[in-house]
């Protein structure tokens, strides 16, 4: 492969402890993302690769790359280190067929509580769904404007910082993925109240999962699951995509709506230096304190009660 595969980016590596990030340090890297559908890579692929290193470049990552087991997370190789940080079971929807078939995945158990979900708020507004589609170039005003003001009243916004971006690059960046018909986004609506919204970009007819959001008064009404299933409805009907991309990590959410998942991580393969050396080090270990913090968090709920504490201070 050339250099002219790769994307070259700044990519960062934050240190976290549980969801909190607390410092961040980047480095220049060459990307590529593996294409959600390949099954496998030759082993070749868990090497080095023997593109050509840019002289300003730290090295490459291959997002997304299949795995047939876990990898130890650091393995120095000559004059590289492979860093695999996240490993995980990567979910797919197979968009290729129909909506009918699709529903045949779930359980009769499943099927039946995800259409109680949607008659549930549907019978909460009154007896008629409210939702929209916003695919066009003019719609991104008002789909923003909605999805901003749910995004606001969020845990990850209002604690992570990481609800969707309102800046005037990413609007403008949405504007031009709806010219070229590659972004689907959504509203689900209680009366004029938005509360929930979903964010997905088209890379190579693959929808990506980028945003999901609700208001967290709605909760107990599953809005997020009802916007999801509504919007998959309408994507099968539309019969453009391969695929529902829900990129890496791993939730109930995914693992619910997926037709499809495998193992997969995030490969890094940078210059061995005693400064990658000490950072991937460090990253490392991070990971696995934050990880311990983490559980110790929902072993005591207390991500529960952060939660109930920001909520009550809307």
């Amino acid at each position: 492969m050339s250099v002219s595969h790769w994307d070259i980016q700044p990519c960062p590596f934050r240190f976290r402890l549980s969801d909190w990030t607390f410092l961040t340090v980047t480095r220049l890297l060459q990307c590529r993302s593996i294409d959600i559908l390949t099954p496998k890579l030759p082993d070749e692929a868990m090497k080095p690769p023997t593109d050509g290193l840019l002289s300003d470049s730290q090295g490459f990552l291959i997002r997304a790359m299949p795995l047939e087991g876990e990898l130890p997370a650091i393995t120095p190789m000559g004059d590289f280190l492979r860093y695999v940080p996240l490993q995980y079971l990567h979910s797919h929807i197979d968009l290729t067929m129909s909506f009918e078939d699709y529903q045949q995945k779930f359980s009769s158990k499943t099927r039946a509580t995800l259409n109680r979900k949607v008659r549930k708020f549907a019978q909460h507004c009154g007896g008629e769904l409210h939702w929209k589609a916003y695919v066009s170039r003019d719609d991104m005003d008002e789909f923003f404007r909605h999805a901003r003001a749910v995004s606001a009243r969020t845990y990850q916004e209002r604690l992570l910082d990481a609800g969707i971006p309102g800046s005037d690059s990413f609007i403008a960046n949405a504007r031009t993925l709806a010219d070229e018909d590659r972004l689907r986004a959504y509203i689900l609506f209680d009366g004029d109240r938005p509360v929930s919204y979903l964010y997905c970009p088209v890379h190579a007819s693959v929808l990506i999962y980028a945003y999901l959001g609700y208001d967290p008064d709605y909760a107990r009404l599953s809005v997020g699951t009802v916007l999801q299933w509504l919007a998959l409805e309408s994507l099968f009907a539309e019969g453009k995509f391969r695929a529902f991309d829900f990129t890496e990590g791993q939730s109930d959410h995914k693992r619910l709506f997926a037709t499809h998942q495998q193992q997969r991580g995030n490969v890094y393969f940078l210059r061995h230096t005693i400064g990658n050396r000490l950072l991937v080090s460090a990253h490392h270990r991070t990971d696995l304190l934050s990880a311990w913090f983490g559980n110790q968090f929902d072993r005591f709920g207390l991500k529960a009660r952060i939660k109930r504490l920001i909520r009550s201070t809307n």
